[in-house]
């Protein structure tokens, strides 16, 4: 790729320096809020916290580097954070432990190494056949677990971990240590950011509830009014290590890996695709999914756990004005100086609220709105999304994608089967012709039928195109057209039926004609044994030369 094919990968059309200023501060804001997330989902992979923080420095970087989403994030976040710990859970590894250390970044260069085979089998290209209702539905999905695992840090409980019914349960037992003081700051932050974001939204509202956060402890001591507290982190940047690969673990570590960059890949592409329709640009899914493969295995030559898109983070970026990825470069600089020089005010900051802005962003990035204006047009669509949402929540991320898909697919078939169709008329005073269902005053043509079909004939269809034209005949029918502009192809059971179509209208004294369809069409009867309906003058160019035949016949 030259030089200007690599910029115009990296900076949006219209991209002017103007804007490099709040790709920075995008990415300090990336890096601020990373500390909590990171943190936590680290230690729901099984590792220390601190690992949190090591992979939000090279991998985002990295993948800032190679991919072409304007502003997507990649660090370390919910579903992989979640596999990664249950994997380990049932490899009855203690999380936290050195065994841990030991066997998580073996997970992650593995799941690197699917993400790189993926790359080479161009398996990125499998999202095109993923419709918009089920992208809007993954992402809701994606971000109300999250919101979910995360709600119990409001009032000073643990995350959870799991699909909605363990969450639901989880929050339900986290509820005996309930904190008023912890629940009261985090659920004014999420509304404060909400609120501020309405009313000023070019105000960072996620950095100054986090220094009124640190400013408000420091002065009231939150912790001996049992608010939690981020723990103490140690200084100094992350140095390689080489993998300890224990060979009687290694099929089982190898399977879940496979299983997690499935998920990764699903969940990072539908995400930034989603980002990438919204804004006007394409996304080259080879590069990404070799970007993800990339990032995953830096992750894991500095000891962390497999890495994702950051859906909540991205949704911060977005609300800041972040439109290329020196939001990346700036967030990684940002993590290094903050593990270099600024571990000391980690423990000032109140878990509730660095709980409330992930909570506040995560809400943002929701598709509530996509799912009205759904529900309004279109209610299969509707249903759809709600369908992959709800696959989402209850199943998991792949599951919920496979749902939505599947859907997706019955969807396509089903209009397949049962595509757009009307009879057609005239009206006084209008040339052309009308459909009887969407004009009152389009009136039949006496004795004609024009039924109009909006779709390819196949095995699957032939039977209601025939029913129909049968439906619509009576005694006074003399002539039947078929307006076949819709119709682009037929199959050799389609073209049988149409055969014998024919000859029953025909032994009826019913002229039956076959106008305004193509050359293609004309073809593929040929093809399949229907010649004769070309050379009989049951095919037509128009329904104008088939009222004109009609007229000649009669007089």
């Amino acid at each position: 790729m030259n030089r200007e094919g690599y910029l115009k990968t990296k900076f949006p059309e219209g991209y002017t320096p103007s804007f490099i200023l709040k790709d920075i501060l995008s990415g300090i804001i990336v890096a601020l809020v990373s500390i909590p997330i990171s943190m936590g989902y680290a230690q729901i992979a099984g590792l220390p916290m601190i690992y949190g923080l090591y992979g939000s420095l090279l991998p985002i970087l990295v993948f800032g580097i190679i991919t072409t989403s304007y502003d997507f994030v990649f660090g370390v976040d919910a579903a992989p954070a979640a596999l990664t710990g249950g994997t380990i859970a049932a490899l009855q590894i203690a999380g936290g432990s050195d065994e841990a250390v030991n066997a998580i970044p073996v997970l992650t260069f593995l799941v690197g190494l699917w993400l790189l085979l993926f790359f080479l089998l161009k398996a990125g290209r499998a999202v095109k056949y993923i419709s918009v209702p089920v992208m809007g539905g993954f992402i809701t999905g994606i971000c109300l677990e999250i919101i979910s695992m995360q709600l119990p840090k409001l009032w000073g409980g643990n995350p959870g971990t799991g699909e909605l019914p363990e969450l639901v349960l989880h929050m339900i037992s986290e509820l005996s240590i309930f904190n008023p003081l912890s629940f009261i700051l985090g659920v004014s932050t999420v509304i404060l950011i909400l609120v501020f974001r309405k009313l000023v939204p070019k105000l960072p509202m996620s950095v100054v509830m986090l220094v009124i956060g640190i400013l408000l402890n420091v002065g009231l001591h939150f912790e001996n009014y049992g608010v939690k507290i981020l723990p103490e982190t140690a200084a100094g940047l992350p140095l390689p290590k080489l993998l300890h690969i224990d060979l009687s673990i290694l099929p089982d570590l190898g399977f879940s890996a496979l299983t997690i960059a499935l998920v990764i890949m699903s969940e990072t592409m539908l995400a930034s695709k989603a980002n990438a329709t919204s804004d006007g640009y394409e996304l080259d899914t080879s590069r990404e999914v070799l970007a993800y493969s990339m990032a995953n295995i830096v992750s894991a030559v500095f000891g962390c756990c497999p890495v994702n898109a950051s859906v909540s983070r991205t949704s911060i970026v977005r609300q800041f004005g972040g439109r290329s990825q020196i939001m990346s470069i700036s967030a990684s600089i940002s993590m290094a100086i903050i593990l270099i020089f600024c571990t000391r005010f980690i423990p000032l900051m109140p878990v509730p609220i660095l709980t409330g802005i992930i909570v506040a962003a995560l809400l943002s990035a929701c598709e509530f709105h996509m799912a009205i204006r759904l529900h309004k047009m279109s209610k299969r669509d509707f249903w759809i999304f709600v369908s992959a949402a709800v696959g989402v929540l209850f199943f998991g991320t792949v599951y919920g994608v496979i749902i939505g898909v599947i859907l997706s697919f019955i969807a396509v078939i089903s209009e397949a089967v049962s595509p757009p169709r009307t009879l057609v008329g005239i009206r006084k005073g209008h040339e052309g012709y009308y459909s009887l269902k969407a004009h009152e005053d389009a009136e039949p043509i006496p004795g004609v039928v024009i039924y109009r079909f909006g779709g390819n004939l196949f095995f699957a269809n032939i039977d209601t195109f025939v029913s129909d034209i049968e439906d619509a005949i009576n005694e006074d029918t003399h002539t039947v057209i078929i307006n076949a502009s819709g119709i682009n192809n037929v199959d050799i059971t389609a073209t049988d039926r149409l055969m014998a179509l024919t000859k029953s209208l025909s032994k009826r004294d019913i002229r039956f004609f076959f106008a305004e369809n193509d050359g293609i069409v004309n073809n593929e009867l040929s093809r399949y044994g229907a010649g004769e309906l070309l050379e009989n003058g049951t095919v037509q160019k128009d329904i104008e030369t088939c009222m004109a035949i009609l007229e000649e016949y009669i007089t």
